[in-house]
């Protein structure tokens, strides 16, 4: 679960981490009344769960009723990246001295946790780790032991933070690494953690995500479900019993296992496609779950073509055949099919198909050739 900026460092206060203040801000008049409060010059930022909100028009600075006033009227209903802003995060502007990078998360070939530093903050990680990768300090923390501060007092080091900076810093990343753990994270990330210019170190911004199978212990997680905007699409394959994930391309991916569908994807890609969605349909693919999936990816209106990538280990494919066939007799489909079948009984499979195949249902006998011919009728 993906916390807004300002769930976030609301989780971040309950471990003592230092953040600006600020509040939440639906309409422009409880804007103002937040930004009296806390004292100007403010900055009134828009609460989505996507980047480039600067960019975008969505992060301001005020320095007076009035410029509180404009910008909170302009950012509320902004559209940014298909995420319209129906709340704001006004907090005090900080005069920045320097910016690093902090963060946790799970590195799981190695079963270890993660941490990266880096004294350049304020830009995408991937950004710096391409163009610098020397400039981050990566630390690997063994989950039994944890972070003491004498390990973080040397990390802060390695990292190359301004001398001031550092004791500050290496007691924020204990408390960092407590939200973590004890918070149950799957990534905890301050970017920037800024040095003011009076010495102060605290946190600018804050990406927190959850892990939701921790949510048994914590039931006060539900005052965070209840701001998730669902994605129509997930909220359907989610009654349905379909692990689906919303994307933005024109290609729309049913497969049999994580691994595989997540391989099509890359291989969608590689072809010069886009996916529209990730969805998973386990080891199901009987007539009720096609049909399901076929649904769901059908209600999509920029999918152009629907790749159905099934290897039959388990799942019989002539089973898959049929189901896919029973399938379309039950939902009308809009797109044209391109089927890859393979594995357990899959020449049985395509011979169930062959009567029942022309322009809008395709086989091929590869992923490849059939990412491409996908790929073909999304573009045309």
């Amino acid at each position: 679960m993906d916390l807004f900026e300002y769930q976030g460092k609301q989780y971040f206060s309950r471990f003592g981490i230092a953040v600006s203040p600020g509040d939440i801000a639906d309409t422009v008049d409880q804007a103002v009344a937040v930004a009296e409060r806390v004292g100007y010059p403010v900055v009134v930022k828009a609460q989505v769960k996507v980047g480039g909100r600067g960019k975008a028009g969505g992060v301001k600075l005020a320095n007076n009723v009035d410029e509180v006033r404009l910008h909170a009227g302009n950012i509320l209903g902004l559209d940014i990246k298909g995420h319209v802003v129906h709340r704001l995060w006004v907090e005090r502007s900080s005069d920045i001295e320097k910016e690093y990078y902090a963060s946790f998360t799970l590195d799981r070939p190695n079963k270890t946790h993660l941490g990266m530093l880096s004294a350049q903050g304020g830009v995408e990680i991937e950004v710096v780790a391409e163009e610098n990768p020397g400039a981050i300090a990566f630390l690997s923390i063994d989950p039994v032991r944890g972070l003491d501060l004498a390990t973080a007092r040397r990390w802060v080091a390695e990292a190359e933070l301004d001398e001031i900076a550092r004791e500050q810093a290496a007691e924020l990343l204990v408390k960092l690494y407590d939200c973590y753990t004890k918070g149950d994270c799957d990534l905890a990330e301050i970017n920037p953690l800024i040095l003011t210019p009076e010495g102060k170190v605290h946190a600018l911004d804050a990406k927190v995500t959850l892990d939701e199978n921790a949510s048994f212990r914590h039931p006060e997680w539900e005052e965070f479900r209840a701001t998730e905007t669902e994605d129509p699409r997930e909220k359907m394959a989610k009654e349905k019993g379909l692990n689906y994930i919303g994307l933005d391309g024109s290609v729309g991916i049913i497969a049999n296992g994580a691994g595989l569908a997540m391989s099509t994807l890359d291989v969608v890609n590689q072809v010069g496609g886009t996916a529209a969605n990730f969805l998973d349909i386990g080891g199901g693919a009987n007539a009720d779950v096609m049909a399901s999936a076929l649904e769901v990816i059908n209600s999509d209106p920029k999918v152009k073509v629907i790749f159905v990538n099934i290897f039959g280990g388990i799942t019989r494919v002539d089973e898959v055949a049929k189901g896919v066939l029973e399938a379309l007799e039950r939902v009308s489909i809009s797109s044209p099919i391109v089927l890859r079948l393979d594995g357990t009984n899959a020449v049985e499979g395509r011979a169930i198909l062959a009567p029942h195949l022309n322009e809008s249902l395709i086989t091929e006998p590869t992923m490849l050739d059939a990412a491409r011919r996908a790929v073909a009728f999304a573009s045309a």
